[in-house]
């Protein structure tokens, strides 16, 4: 609560709309470069020349950090204009801040309400409400400016919208406050609508039409002067100022004089009724005139003639007239009589206590317009709405910082001096008034039973006069205060472009503030406040515009405490209060009394306000805001983290609640664009921002050299991010080469608990061309990294035939191959994708496999049921594979696999090694030939297995021989002898070989001129390596049996099968995969993490 502003933003931090440093000493242009070298010459500081540029010598800017400025928004302009003029700021404590306090607290409310509030709510209840409401209010530096910084632009922005339509309609209640004491109690007979004569609702209707249209007039003068110069304001300030001390000071002389001489206020009471004292003279029935009686005017009121056997209104008659001193003295004890509340409802009778009264109460009441009635209902709630406005006026000071000497000084003393002064005399003031004022004039909110008098002018000394010209005066000064103060407020919240619809419209909320040179007055900001004033005009009373205002500054105060506790709590470095008696639960505690109060002046006025309040954070933090602070916002934000990152650190995360933490592993051309935008939507469809997200690449270099490239990959990443709504974070790491990059991204992603648990990267669809070798190697080196360190890895197939996030699938399926068993990821990821609106109409299909020996109708059974448990809906299909004889196709695909692989091999060899390399497999072959059958050259060439090649060294190395570099590798027909490999026992598998195995081999490789001499082929298929032919075998009757039944799927997930364990098969392993998915048009091959993702637990 209590503290000046540690707070300093330099002006390169307004309205430019780009995070900038916070002073404007680093980096700073204000000295040539020939000063900023003359600075180093000489001075024995030749060991910082090179940093001279940024880093100017201290001795150089000791005077501007000197005289630094730290004011609020508009200050420094406001500060410039005035030294235009020749006066720089010169208020000090008392005329800068204290007075200007007081003036803004001693107001319409004290005056006007203050009195009311004493009757009906007690001493006891009315002091609490003054307690509360002064222990809520925060003496600190601006609010709107303090708020900003210290919560956010989204905080600042919303609060300062807030305190402005408060402070909009605090003009207005001030302006219907001063037409009710020139309408009831100076001037009556100005009432362009008449009252006298109507009663009920059509004298309320009347008195509201009067003050709508009186309120009309004095805004728009009060406006025009506003708009005239405000310098004419503040001249007129110390006029108002000293009609509000010398009102307060005739209030204590007079309580001082009742306690020797009360003042003859006489109130008439008709059983214990009180009556209106207008139209009648003598509080009697009848008097004594002339040794006779007669009667008096209140007889003829009540009765039909003035004759004493006339008939008259039964209460009237049943109950005796008496008269009362309405200001009995300070020292009559009257205080006893109203220390508790007396509330009433709407219409009822104003009542003494301690006097009875004969009535019937089913009698029909008559005459109800000649008593004093209760025009609202009351209640506790109400009084604190209504006299909470009375305490807003304590920012007076802070907001007028600009003309200060030293606004960290002035402002804390004189805003708690004020504070104080004004608890005091409001805390007396509920004391006195129940000491000295009787209880139905306490409750006659307009003075009827006191001849139409101000009720707390009848208390006053010399003359009530003082307290209705005072207060009039002190209600239009405070007016023109709130219509001065209001458009500079909304000007400042322009001016920091927080608001995208201000900033927008920032033409007319800033520069054309100034459009009228003569005054500067914030022209169109002024005509929207006047605008927003008219509509607490327009609901003209002045109970019913209270409590709208409170909720505004309450809101407002509620975020100053709220601003301070939390920058004290986080320990903000820049957090250095000048006030030393402060602590944060002070702060705290006036948080929870703001946020209380407000539930009880109105708990549906209260909602409102905040639900303003919540649609103007969210708009901002919606179109986004610009400007960057340090808030505490953020301070918590990392207080938080931190804590969360501590409590994940204590374990792995239980099965229910494992969701995929995906590192999007995406490369980069040249030109620095994503070459597969698309992983992007995927994500976006998996993740529906939920979780974490790193999109992640590496750039070749070093950190040194390419630092500015990996900027600019990291500002393309956080673009297409944001294209394709992903939330998530980027990271780019800079090594000498790719592989390391992304091993480095799988390894150091995340941070500590906060990790990435699965790994999506793109099929690299172009690795069959030799330029991309190197590409699919990184592609399963990342496959074994993320199976080593126990991370799923999802792999998308023609990625690029992916759906945007813009398309939608009104029909199809997402079919799942459940093959192996991995921990339900399958299961899993198909229920995320139709959580999102791509694939939300699609249904999803389960198949699994069924061996041999296994039962596929038990496995139905068994996967419906684990489908219920999991209340996943699914079509569930078992797909039966009897084992089969290995066909001469699937012999040829493994023959072209390999070749394809020998090649690849050999384009890694130097050009001398490459030479020797084909002269020695030339000189085997030509040997090879000689021992061969002649017949059998035509068809294929075989040789042996050169020497010196050890089995135990190579296992899996299938040697193959070429006759020269232009040998094509993928086709089986090329003359290229494979070596002879070495068949171990029990390795030879049955071949057949049918009619429709070669009409299927035929068909499926029309290219090869026809099928081949199966007896001249077998000694090539002898020489294979048996383990590729069984995997090419398994890849042929899956891709079969997937192309049968997942032809037409809209996306198809299956298992991704294991890398080899050794180096030799890498492009085996690439061929197996291909062939596993060849035409499917979107696949999703998914490895499994090694533990359980899916429970059949909520």
């Amino acid at each position: 609560m209590i503290g000046g502003l540690g707070l300093c933003v330099s002006e390169s931090d307004r309205g430019d709309g780009n995070p900038k440093e916070s002073s404007p000493f680093i980096n700073s242009s204000s000295a040539s470069d020939v000063e900023k070298s003359q600075q180093y010459n000489g001075k024995n500081m030749a060991l910082f020349e090179e940093e001279m540029d940024n880093s100017p010598m201290v001795s150089s800017i000791l005077s501007s950090l000197a005289n630094y400025s730290n004011l609020p928004q508009g200050s420094k302009e406001h500060e410039e204009a005035e030294n235009e003029e020749g006066a720089a700021p010169s208020l000090g404590t008392l005329m800068g801040v204290y007075l200007p306090c007081i003036q803004n607290i001693f107001g319409v409310i004290l005056f006007l309400r203050m009195t009311w509030m004493v009757g009906i709510g007690g001493v006891f209840g009315s002091f609490i409400i003054v307690f509360m409401c002064c222990s809520t209010v925060s003496p600190t530096g601006g609010s709107y400016y303090m708020i900003s910084r210290s919560l956010g632009p989204e905080f600042g922005g919303a609060v300062g919208i807030c305190f402005y339509l408060g402070t909009t309609f605090a003009g207005a209640m001030y302006i219907l406050g001063a037409i009710e004491l020139l309408l009831i109690y100076i001037l009556p007979q100005a009432a362009i609508f008449k009252m006298e004569g109507l009663e009920g609702a059509d004298m309320e209707a009347a008195m509201l039409n009067n003050m709508r249209v009186y309120g009309t007039i004095v805004l728009s003068f009060m406006a025009t002067v506003v708009f005239v110069g405000v310098k004419y304001v503040n001249k007129l300030a110390l006029v108002f100022l000293a009609c509000v001390i010398l009102s307060i000071l005739a209030v204590y002389a007079g309580v001082i004089k009742t306690a020797f001489e009360p003042p003859v206020f006489p109130v008439c009471i008709l059983g214990n009724r009180t009556l209106i004292s207008k139209g009648f003279d003598v509080c009697a029935k009848v008097i004594e005139r002339d040794n006779g009686t007669v009667t008096t005017k209140l007889w003829k009121i009540f009765c039909d003639s003035e004759f004493l056997n006339a008939t008259c209104d039964e209460y009237f008659a049943n109950n005796n007239v008496s008269e009362i001193q309405g200001i009995p003295g300070v020292s009559s004890g009257i205080l006893a009589e109203n220390l508790f509340g007396y509330y009433l409802e709407k219409g009822d009778f104003l009542e003494k206590r301690g006097i009875s009264a004969m009535q019937d109460p089913e009698a029909i009441i008559t005459n109800s317009n000649r008593y004093v009635l209760a025009d609202i209902t009351s209640f506790f709630t109400l009084l604190v709405g209504i006299y909470f406005p009375s305490v807003t006026g304590i920012m007076a000071g802070s907001n007028r910082s600009g003309d200060l000497r030293d606004a960290q000084k002035s402002i804390p003393i004189g805003t708690i001096a004020a504070i104080t002064t004004t608890s005091i005399v409001y805390m007396s003031a509920v004391v006195l008034f129940g000491a000295c004022i009787e209880g139905v004039v306490l409750r006659d909110k307009f003075g009827e039973g006191v001849n139409g008098n101000l009720v707390i002018g009848t208390l006053a000394w010399p003359s009530p006069w003082v307290i209705v010209i005072g207060s009039f005066f002190s209600t239009c000064g405070a007016g023109l205060q709130s219509l001065t103060g209001a458009p500079r407020l909304l000007q400042a919240i322009s001016r920091d472009s927080v608001i995208p619809f201000l900033k927008n419209h920032s033409y007319y909320f800033n520069s054309s503030l100034y459009l009228t040179v003569a005054n500067g007055e914030p022209t169109w900001a002024l005509l929207l406040t006047a605008s927003i004033c008219e509509i607490g005009i327009i609901i003209a009373s002045l109970d019913a515009v209270a409590p709208i205002l409170s909720m505004f500054f309450l809101m407002c105060y509620m975020f100053v405490n709220l601003a301070c506790a939390l920058q004290t709590l986080l320990r903000t470095p820049n957090w250095r209060p000048r006030f030393k008696f402060y602590h944060w639960a002070l702060s705290f505690l006036g948080m929870s009394l703001c946020l209380s109060l407000m539930f009880i002046c109105s708990w549906y006025y209260a909602i409102v306000a905040m639900v303003i309040a919540t649609c103007i954070y969210k708009y901002i933090e919606f179109a986004g805001a610009e400007k960057e602070w340090g808030d505490g916002i953020r301070g918590i934000s990392l207080s938080a983290a931190r804590f969360a990152l501590m409590r994940l650190e204590e374990g792995p995360p239980h099965t229910k609640n494992w969701r995929p933490q995906i590192m999007v592993l995406v490369s980069m051309d040249a030109e620095h664009n994503v070459e597969q935008p698309r992983l992007l939507s995927l994500t976006n469809q998996l993740k529906a921002g939920k979780g974490l997200t790193i999109v992640g690449t590496s750039v070749v270099g070093t950190y040194l050299n390419n630092h500015a490239e990996a900027q600019q990959a990291d500002q393309v990443l956080r673009k297409l991010m944001e294209t394709e709504k992903v939330k998530g974070f980027s990271q780019v790491v800079i090594s000498s080469n790719l592989r390391d990059g992304t091993s480095h991204l799988i390894q150091v992603g995340g941070l500590g608990g906060l990790k990435h648990n699965t790994v999506l990267v793109s099929w690299p669809r172009t690795w069959k061309q030799a330029e991309d070798n190197l590409r699919f190697r990184n592609f399963i080196e990342v496959v074994r990294e993320t199976t080593a360190a126990s991370m799923a890895l999802l792999v998308p197939k023609n990625i690029a035939a992916y759906p945007s996030n813009g398309e939608r699938f009104t029909e199809g399926h997402i079919d799942v191959w459940w093959i192996v068993h991995d921990g339900g990821m399958l299961m899993l990821l198909p229920f995320l994708l139709r959580q999102h609106k791509v694939w939300r109409k699609c249904k999803m299909r389960i198949f699994t496999v069924a061996q041999m020996d296994d039962n596929s109708i038990q496995m139905k059974k068994d996967l419906i049921t684990f489908l219920y448990h999991l209340r996943i809906d699914a079509e569930v299909e078992v797909v039966e594979m009897h084992d089969s004889d290995i066909s001469a196709y699937t012999y040829e695909k493994t023959l072209v696999m390999e070749q394809r692989s020998q090649i690849l091999k050999q384009m890694h060899l130097t050009k001398n090694e490459m030479e020797r390399e084909i002269q020695s497999i030339t000189d085997s072959s030509r040997g090879s030939i000689r021992r061969k059958n002649p017949s059998n050259l035509r068809s294929q060439q075989s040789s042996e297995e050169p020497a010196g090649v050890s089995v135990e060294e190579k296992p899996e190395e299938e040697v193959q021989l070429i006759h020269n570099k232009n040998a094509t590798p993928t086709s089986p027909t090329s003359p290229i002898t494979p070596a002879g490999g070495v068949a171990t026992p029990g390795s030879e598998v049955q071949m057949t070989w049918t009619d429709k195995a070669e009409h299927q081999a035929a068909a499926a490789h029309p290219e090869q001129g026809g099928i081949k001499d199966i007896f001249n082929m077998k000694p090539e298929w002898e020489s294979l390596n048996q383990s590729n032919v069984r995997r090419m075998h398994t890849a042929l009757r899956l891709n079969e049996v997937i192309m049968k039944k997942s032809k037409d799927a809209k996306l198809v997930l299956l298992n991704m099968p294991g890398p080899p364990k050794n180096r030799m098969g890498e492009e085996n392993y690439m061929e197996f995969l291909e062939v596993l998915t060849e035409g499917l048009n979107r696949v999703l091959l998914v490895r499994g993490g090694g533990r359980e993702v899916i429970t059949i637990y909520s």
